[in-house]
This record gives C-alpha cells, sequence and structure tokens, in this order.
C-alpha cells in the first residue's frame, strides 16, 4: 500500500459513522452475544484457537454479526477476504477462490471468506461456492439478518455451523454507547461530550436492541449540538436525545423473518384465546407499517379455519370490519382492526373445515367413485338410463331429512366432517350425530400414519455414536441419576458446564453431546483420572473437546487463574464433596462460579448411611456378647466425629444450603438399592491386613475399624463368619443420596 493509499484509507475510517468507527476490532472489546461468545464457549474457543470451520451468523440488524466477521479477521491467521452479496456476483467468487488457492499453494496459508448479507445470493450464486466450501479451499462465514435454513442453500447449511444471535439488552447498549463518549480515538472522548441518564435510557430504550440505531442516534446528537461552557462541553439532554431518535426501532421487514414470525405469533394468540396478545402483535405490525389489509385478509382466513361452526357469525364480522376499513381508512380504521381482533380472540374455536383437506386427500388416494344412480341429473337421461330414478326427496318427509345413501359406493361409512362441542357447533354435533346413527351401517377408522419427522441438517453419525457408546457403560442407576442431575436447570446448546469429581465421564460425556456449541469443563481429582478423559476425548475435534483440569475444588481458584472471567451456566457432580473437609466452605467456591442465572446439582452418597455388613449376616453363632459388641464396633465407624467422611449427613448439607441459597436451594435424599457381588477381591478389602495403611495415605480397611473395639480373635471370628455366610452370594446392598440443587436466579 503506497502513501497516497494509506492516507486515503485514514480519511475513510475518520470519516466513517461512530457506528463503523466503534466496530470492536478483538474478541475481548466485543459487547454482548456471551452465549456465543462469551468465556468458555465453543466459538470463543475456535477464534482463539485459529480452528474454525465454516459459520453462519443468523440475527437482526445491529448485534454483531459483521462486527464478529471482523474480529474473526483481526484475530486469525488466516487471509481474509470481504464480500458483499449484494454487490458482488460469480464472478468476484471466481476472484475470491483463485486468490485463495493462489496463497495455499504459495503460502499454505488458509483463507477466509467472508459474505455479508448472504441470503441475497441467488442460487448460482450460492452453488459456485459450494464446492470450494466443501473441499476446503476456503472457511466460508456468512452473514444473515434472514433464517438460514429458508433462504441459504440447504447443501451449504449442513456444511456450517449456524449462530443465532440476539439483540443487545439495555446493559449491553449502555456500555457500548458509554464506550462510545470516551474513546478518545474512535469516539467523543477528546470533544467532551456528556449525556444525562434519563437521555441515555431514551436512547437505549428505543434503539430496542439495535447497537448501530444507538450509536447513529447518539452520532446525531453530539454533531447537531453545539459547545456550551468554559472549557467548551456538549451536554445531550432528554430533549435532544428526542428529537435524534424520535420512533422505536421496531424490528419488522415485511419481506422476511420478522414479517412471518409477528403474524405468526398474532394468529397463534388469536387461536390461544389470548386478547392482550392478540392485541400486542397487532400494534406491533401496524406500528411497524404493515398494510392493514393484509391483517384483514389473514383474520378471515382464521374466521374460516379457526373458528369455523362454533361461531357462525365470525367471518362476517370480520368481513364487515374489512369494509369498514375500506370506506373510513386511517386513523379512525383502527377501530375495526381492534374490533376484529377482540371478536376473533374471544369467539369459541373450531377447525372442523379443515375436513376439507380430508376429502380433498381422499380424492388423491381413493379410486374414483362413480355418482350413484340416484344422485344423478334426472332432467337429461332419466328415460335412457334411469338416472334419478330412487331418489327420496328429503322436503317430502318429517323434520326434511331421509336416510339414503350420498357418498359413491367405495366411500361408504367415511367420515370427514367431525362436529366439535363448542358453541354453536355443539346443536350441530347433536343432529348431525343423531343422523350418522341412523344413516350408517358401519364406521370405518380414518386414521392415518404420523407425520414424517424431518431434520434440518446432517448429525455427524460417526461422533454420536462415539459419544453414545462413551457414555453408555454406567448402568440404569448411574443412567437414571445422570439425566435426573443434567436436567435440574436449563441447558442450552450454547451453555458452559463444569463437572466436578469427573472420575469417570459419565456426565462429562453426555454433557458435551447437549452442549455442541458450549463449553465442557472436567475436574478429574487425580492425574490417572485426568489422562482417561483426555484419551477418549482425542476422538473429538480440537475446540469440542472437554476441557479437563485435575484437582478438588479448592484448587478451582488457581486452575482459574487463566480464564478469570468464566463462570458457569451449570455445575454438576456425583461425590464432589465427599472428600472436602469444609462442605459448606466448597459448596460456596461453587455457587461463586457460577452466572447470574446459573444452577448446581450434585449427587452426593452419604456413607454415614450406607449398608451396614453385620446385617446382612446372621450373626446369631457368634453368641450375644460378641454379637452386640460387633453391631456397636461397626456403628462406631459411622459415629466417628473426627472423620470427615462420616461427620455428615444430609442434615448439616441442608444448612449449609439454606445459608447460601435460602429457597432457591434444596437437599433432597435418595434411597438405593443395588445388587452387589461378594467377591473375593471385596472381602479382601474388607478385612484386608496390607502394610499400606494410614500412614501411607489410605484409610484403614474395616477390619482394622473393628480392631479399634474388639480384640484380633475376635475380628478373626467376624471374617470367618462373613466368609461363610457371603463369599460369592448376591446381597442388597443399600445406599442413601443426597440430591443437592441450587439456583443463583
Amino acid at each position: 500500500m503506497n502513501l497516497f493509499e494509506q492516507a486515503r484509507k485514514e480519511r475513510l475510517e475518520s470519516d466513517a459513522p461512530l457506528a463503523a468507527r466503534m466496530r470492536p476490532r478483538v474478541l475481548d472489546d466485543f459487547v454482548g452475544q456471551e452465549a456465543i461468545v462469551g468465556p468458555g464457549r465453543l466459538l470463543r474457543r475456535a477464534i482463539q484457537a485459529d480452528q474454525l470451520s465454516s459459520l453462519i451468523f443468523y440475527g437482526p440488524p445491529g448485534t454483531g454479526k459483521t462486527t464478529l466477521a471482523q474480529v474473526i479477521a483481526n484475530t486469525t491467521a488466516a487471509h481474509f477476504i470481504a464480500l458483499n452479496a449484494v454487490l458482488a456476483g460469480v464472478k468476484d467468487i471466481r476472484a475470491a477462490i483463485d486468490e485463495a488457492q493462489e496463497r495455499m499453494a504459495l503460502h499454505s496459508q488458509r483463507t477466509i471468506l467472508f459474505v455479508d448479507e448472504v441470503h441475497r445470493f441467488n442460487k448460482a450464486q450460492q452453488d459456485a461456492l459450494l464446492p470450494w466450501v466443501e473441499n476446503g479451499t476456503v472457511i466460508f462465514v456468512g452473514a444473515t439478518t434472514e433464517n438460514p435454513f429458508f433462504e441459504v442453500n440447504k447443501a451449504l447449511v449442513s456444511r456450517s455451523r449456524i449462530f443465532q444471535l440476539k439483540p443487545l439488552n439495555e446493559d449491553h447498549l449502555r456500555q457500548i454507547a458509554r464506550h462510545a463518549l470516551a474513546d478518545p480515538e474512535r469516539g467523543y472522548g477528546k470533544r467532551n461530550v456528556t449525556i444525562d441518564e434519563d437521555a441515555l435510557d431514551h436512547l437505549v430504550g428505543v434503539a430496542n436492541g439495535d447497537a448501530r440505531a444507538l450509536l447513529n442516534a447518539l452520532e446525531l446528537a453530539a454533531e447537531t449540538t453545539p459547545p456550551t461552557g468554559s472549557p467548551p462541553a456538549i451536554r445531550i439532554t432528554m430533549a435532544i436525545a428526542e428529537e435524534s431518535i424520535q420512533r422505536r426501532a421496531v424490528l419488522y421487514d415485511k419481506e422476511g423473518d420478522y414479517h412471518f414470525d409477528t403474524i405468526s405469533a398474532y394468529i397463534k394468540s388469536l387461536r390461544g384465546s389470548d386478547p392482550d396478545a392478540a392485541l400486542y402483535w397487532l400494534a406491533k405490525m401496524i406500528y411497524a407499517g404493515e398494510d392493514p389489509r393484509f391483517i384483514f385478509r389473514r383474520m378471515i382466513i382464521f374466521a374460516g379455519e379457526d373458528v369455523g361452526m362454533a361461531d357462525p357469525q365470525a367471518i362476517q364480522v370480520v368481513t364487515a370490519c374489512a369494509a369498514a376499513f375500506d370506506r373510513i381508512g386511517l386513523p379512525e380504521g383502527h377501530f375495526p382492526l381492534a374490533h376484529a381482533t377482540l371478536y376473533l380472540a374471544t369467539a369459541e374455536k373450531s377447525n372442523t373445515t379443515m375436513a376439507f383437506f380430508d376429502a380433498l386427500e381422499a380424492i388423491r388416494k381413493e379410486p374414483e367413485g362413480d355418482v350413484p344412480n340416484h344422485l344423478r341429473d334426472a332432467n337429461r337421461d332419466k328415460e335412457g338410463f334411469g338416472h334419478g330414478e330412487g331418489y327420496l326427496y328429503p322436503h317430502a318427509y318429517r323434520e326434511h331429512w331421509v336416510a339414503q345413501q350420498y357418498l359413491p359406493d367405495s366411500m361408504q361409512g367415511k367420515l370427514f366432517y367431525q362436529p366439535s362441542d363448542r358453541g354453536d357447533e355443539a346443536r350441530v354435533q347433536r343432529a348431525v350425530t343423531r343422523r350418522r346413527e341412523a344413516q350408517l351401517a358401519a364406521m370405518v377408522d380414518a386414521s392415518g400414519a404420523p407425520p414424517e419427522i424431518l431434520t434440518f441438517s446432517p448429525q455427524d453419525s460417526a461422533r454420536d455414536r462415539w459419544l453414545q457408546r462413551t457414555i453408555s457403560g454406567g448402568g440404569a442407576e448411574l443412567a437414571a441419576l445422570r439425566e435426573k442431575l443434567l436436567a435440574t436447570g436449563p441447558l442450552h446448546r450454547h451453555s458452559v458446564l463444569l463437572d466436578v469429581n469427573a472420575t469417570s465421564g459419565l456426565l462429562t460425556w453426555e454433557a458435551v453431546r447437549r452442549l455442541p456449541e458450549g463449553g465442557v469443563y472436567a475436574l478429574t481429582p487425580t492425574a490417572a483420572d485426568g489422562q482417561a478423559l483426555r484419551e477418549q476425548a482425542a476422538f473429538l475435534p480440537a475446540v469440542e473437546r472437554p476441557t479437563i483440569w485435575e484437582g478438588e475444588i479448592v484448587d478451582l481458584p488457581r486452575l482459574l487463574v487463566g480464564e478469570p472471567n468464566l463462570r458457569f451456566d451449570a455445575i454438576v457432580g456425583r461425590n464432589a464433596l465427599l472428600h472436602s473437609p469444609d462442605k459448606a466452605a466448597a459448596l460456596g467456591q461453587l455457587k461463586a462460579l457460577l452466572t447470574t442465572d446459573g444452577w448446581l446439582a450434585l449427587a452426593e452418597r452419604i456413607p454415614r448411611h450406607t449398608q451396614r455388613i453385620y446385617a446382612l449376616v446372621d450373626t446369631s453363632s457368634l453368641g450375644d456378647d460378641l454379637a452386640a459388641r460387633y453391631r456397636a464396633a461397626e456403628e462406631a465407624i459411622y459415629g466417628d466425629g473426627a472423620d470427615e467422611l462420616v461427620n455428615w449427613d444430609e442434615k448439616s448439607l441442608q444448612v449449609a444450603v439454606a445459608d447460601l441459597w435460602g429457597a432457591e436451594g434444596s437437599v433432597q435424599t435418595v434411597e438405593g438399592v443395588m445388587e452387589l457381588q461378594v467377591t473375593p477381591v471385596l472381602l479382601g478389602r474388607w478385612f484386608g491386613k496390607s502394610a499400606e495403611g494410614p500412614s501411607a495415605g489410605r484409610r484403614p480397611a474395616y477390619a482394622q475399624r473393628l480392631a479399634e473395639s474388639l480384640s484380633q480373635a475376635e475380628v478373626g471370628a467376624v471374617e470367618a463368619l462373613v466368609r461363610i455366610q457371603l463369599l460369592h452370594q448376591r446381597v442388597q446392598w443399600s445406599s442413601r443420596t443426597a440430591l443437592i440443587t441450587g439456583k443463583t436466579a
């Protein structure tokens, strides 16, 4: 780039609108969309690791789609090419592909091709791009305000990971506005611009989640307000803010998703008999400039489809309101619009007119049925063919009705119309049913097959099979526990989850499957456990692997040093508190790591309530005295107040949870019974006398604890009894588990 081009670029940047100048350049400056680029999320990790696959950003204007693409451009080592689908054609796509191939051949450098407004590419343009995305020549990044599942080539969608961006909330917009006022290089930091709080609240409110609309209004206010005072300062008051942005930026596009989504919400509110919601969506459409005739057309359809025979007057009321609107226009036409809306919302509902489509389907599927002879036109062929012979004239009979055949022979017994018991149709139902009883000799079940279930994009079947195989080994009891823990609170595809005490990966791998755009962190107590999980994770792409830490709960602050802002939407675990000396403090540490609406779910086996071995055997052969002392010796193991493994139970947990979470926390106990095979190995663990005792960092064996109250000979007698009665036997082993839940919301 020569000096003239550099000067021109700098001049363009300085003259650019405030919204363009304030675009974040690095990921840490990006505001909002924490669900997809917050700490620990998949997209953030992929950008930081420069391991992007093809992406499509979908969302309303001003939410950061193009900004995210520019952040990627500033972060990645790949070459970045940007196209705008409004201006680019097939020729531009081919030029970009040629450049990408040249860079890969000469410099082994990948190319990211960003296409803004990708939904504006026609089919030929999207098809021209597809092969190069498929063979990896370019990494495709698209941005669109339209639903990509409808507006983008399905083959392109299937090869891309789609991220939906949401409108920014008010806190995000305030942060963006204050940053623009304070930034000395790209904003107004050098011009001493201030804004009153009520003025900022007004701008934020009417921007309606659109950062571009907010910055445009802020720029207009700052540029048109003369400085006053000494030193000169620009103060944006409420009056100035109202002038700079006088109308709420309603998210509505007459040809796009917002148009269809809003009319869908309106119709569903009418169908659900909610007049308040129906009026709200009606007001939103009118405020955004929707054609009232379009709304009336949908209401007339609704009157026939959803109100129908339950209130035959509905279609007359709506058509009369539509005619009144045509006569008087706006603004007075708002009254017939509201009138028709309220009538439909409060009317009885019946969709029995849908029976017509059942009849159409029957015509398509059933063999064509001849008109029965007695129903044919008698005016032309009565003499020659006997058409009309045998027809019974209903008005000649009492009640002006007589039972006779009206359907073709092949369709006899077929029912299309099933009257509801709503409104006026309840009367019709009684009459139709009575007549059918007299007319139909048999009823035919017309139920069809269930509708086909469609999916929008293919899944990685190899990855899914691997995950299913990995998580399936926990047994029925553990699988049920896993489902219970993960169902405690909301889990979205972009959530970030921490699995504490992730020894077997039971919860970790299920979380990986459920959170494809989020992040999973696993805390393992030993290096061996961590290594085992890493070996299993090697089957996954690098950015999709869980982050595996080694340590206890008390080590989490040290482990989070590299990601100090990381917070978790969910923390789950099994027996995570078992070896924590201060379980209340450990729970407090975990709560501090939750997001503002995060939740925690832990399953803690309570050793104090575990199965007693003496209860599994008949101790009568020991004599009353030894049997009593044996039971007391075993109970003493679980009553040791100095032993952190047994000096707690559900009551102490309830106190700790109540102190931390109040009404938002709970501790429930679940009694469990499992079938246990008593093997020589298990008996060896109970009665082993290995030299590796407590001094080696291991807990004493069962026999060693009994020896604190019994003589060696008495312990031997107990061991012999247990071996004789239990070895190679299946026993019912009872336990109690505490389910701890807490929510920060």
